[in-house]
């Protein structure tokens, strides 16, 4: 009986809210979408991430009316079940509650309660880790609680996630790694470690937009082994963000963000007169933000098209920069009256993407533009070419169903994400908001992914990067010629990866990942480490 109810529900409700939730960016649904719009089954518009659950759910709704292979028909049925709830049912009075139980469409929920004009699903989140080998070894468990829903035009979402870590070499978790940095709590012991993450936001959609206020990451281009724009790299951030789709080949997104600069305003932190006690003396930091907006196309079928600017300043809001079609740089340069002291940290970026319109393959390149004289752009002497690259190639289905080959190559020219001003510098607690490397580097990166049955995701990944000094101001100002590509050459790294991902069950994930890394430094001998990574999770 219920499967037939089951039958009814899905075959008179495609009808789906427009609600905006964001999914979490490192939700399994993404790099599913991502291959179907690679074989040309979806036109994917992932430039920004995080996407809506809603316009996730439109995917899988199209990819029910394609040809698909037995095990990426049985994943469409699995993620149907994660996201059919964001339906509007168009049966009237339909109420559902679902307490430690499947719900209409097959999916257990913790809690969930959903009917015409209100939805609220409340999960656990449940992990443990066990990391072996050097130069770090530690456990790793956490809990917490992920909350979303919608009310009318209204979307909501609370995530929160506490991690506590027993082990050795807890100092070095937050070294030059692609994994999101976190701020610790503070520990006397250090073979413990407590950190905690939150995201939350709240939306108001409309039929071809959005807007929303909240805390999380914003992801923007493409890059399997880092993104240079914006990555996951530092600690989430509150932002505003706006999307707009006008058209159905544009679309528009702008978001203001405000940072974490980690250097403490002496002229405004203040004694407390409390006695001493907790040093007696209150702490402000320098305030910090950034605002993005960026444009893309989709002129063709498989092919997009998109441009973007950033601007990161400091001191005080100023509400030029929270105007969406503002030009942020020759606004800039009003406002400081041209002089460079006065001024902020502009960038530019630009993405091109081709999927399928060669057969099952994506193409594509990211470029982030710091600083760069246009006029003196081919002059060794006079050239401040301080920009960054990313080209990649994969192919989908190669020789066999389901094996992805691709082949990634990163440049980021010495000074990128540096700023006169350190409270501008591209960062975020002082974590890169683009790469996990910084700037003076190139990585050359290869991938062999294969999913041999539903769900369970093998990849390898095997990458060479090339490290140079981070360099002083003056030298980043001032030297002409500017310090060549990688000076002060520091270290050369060469990661081996094997990866395992397996959604059992809807959110219910176990891990693993052996690591094998050669570090050689130029001026001391070489180190190889190895780790060995499982673990399982309930919850992202």
């Amino acid at each position: 009986m219920r499967g037939f109810i089951f039958i009814i529900l899905f075959s008179i409700s495609l009808q789906v809210s427009g609600q905006t939730v964001w999914e979490n960016h490192q939700s399994q649904v993404y790099p599913y979408l991502s291959r179907m719009a690679q074989k040309g089954n979806i036109e994917l518009n992932d430039v920004v991430l995080p996407i809506s659950r809603a316009r996730i759910l439109e995917h899988l709704d199209t990819l029910q009316t394609k040809q698909l292979s037995t095990v990426e028909r049985k994943e469409l049925r699995f993620y149907l079940q994660e996201f059919n709830a964001s339906r509007n049912s168009l049966i009237p009075n339909f109420s559902s509650l679902s307490i430690l139980k499947t719900d209409p469409w097959g999916r257990f929920r913790s809690f969930g309660v959903n009917n015409k004009d209100f939805k609220l699903f409340i999960d656990p989140i449940v992990g443990v880790q066990q990391t072996l080998g050097k130069p770090s070894q530690y456990r790793t468990l956490s809990n917490g609680v992920n909350l979303w829903g919608q009310a009318g035009r209204m979307g909501f979402q609370l995530y929160y996630r506490d991690y506590g870590l027993t082990g050795t070499g807890l100092k070095l978790l937050n070294g030059e790694k692609p994994n999101t940095a976190f701020i610790e709590l503070f520990n006397v012991d250090p073979n413990k470690l407590n950190h905690n993450e939150v995201k939350a936001h709240i939306s108001y959609t409309w039929k071809n937009g959005s807007i929303s206020v909240g805390k999380d990451h914003l992801l923007w281009g493409y890059g399997e082994s880092g993104k240079i724009v914006l990555s996951d790299r530092a600690p989430s951030f509150p932002y505003l963000r706006l999307d707009y789709q006008p058209l159905k080949w544009m679309s528009f997104n702008y978001t203001h963000a405000w940072l974490n600069s980690n250097i403490v305003d002496t002229l405004r932190s203040y004694r407390t007169g409390t006695s001493g006690v907790i040093g007696d003396v209150r702490i402000r930091y320098i305030p910090k933000f950034i605002a993005t907006h960026s444009i893309t196309f989709l002129p063709a079928k498989g092919l997009s098209l998109s441009v973007g600017e950033s601007v990161v300043y400091s001191d005080k809001l100023d509400i030029g920069f929270l105007v969406p079609v503002m030009f942020f740089k020759p606004y800039d340069n009003n406002r400081s009256n041209y002089v460079i002291n006065a001024g902020s940290n502009a960038q530019f970026f630009f993405q091109a993407s081709a999927r399928n319109l060669i057969k099952n393959t994506h193409v594509y390149s990211t470029v982030f533009v710091d600083e760069i004289r246009l006029t003196s752009i081919f002059n060794p002497q006079k050239s401040r070419n301080q920009f960054g690259i990313t080209a990649g190639v994969s192919v989908t289905d190669f020789m066999l169903h389901y094996l992805t080959l691709g082949a990634e190559y990163t440049k980021v020219n010495p000074f990128v994400y540096n700023n006169l001003l350190p409270a501008q510098n591209y960062s975020q607690y002082n974590y890169a908001l683009g790469d996990w490397m910084g700037n003076n580097f190139d990585r050359i990166a290869f991938m062999i992914k294969y999913t041999p049955i539903p769900k369970l995701r093998l990849e390898m990944r095997l990458q060479k990067i090339r490290k140079g000094g981070s360099g002083s101001l003056l030298q980043q100002y001032e030297a002409e010629p500017q310090p060549p590509f990688l000076f002060d050459r520091q270290k050369n790294v060469t990661d081996m990866a094997l990866n395992f991902q397996y959604e059992w069950l809807n959110n219910l994930h176990f891990f693993g990942q052996l690591l094998s890394t050669k570090q050689s430094p130029v001026n001391s001998s070489s180190t190889n480490n190895r780790q060995l990574t499982i673990g399982m999770s309930y919850g992202l």
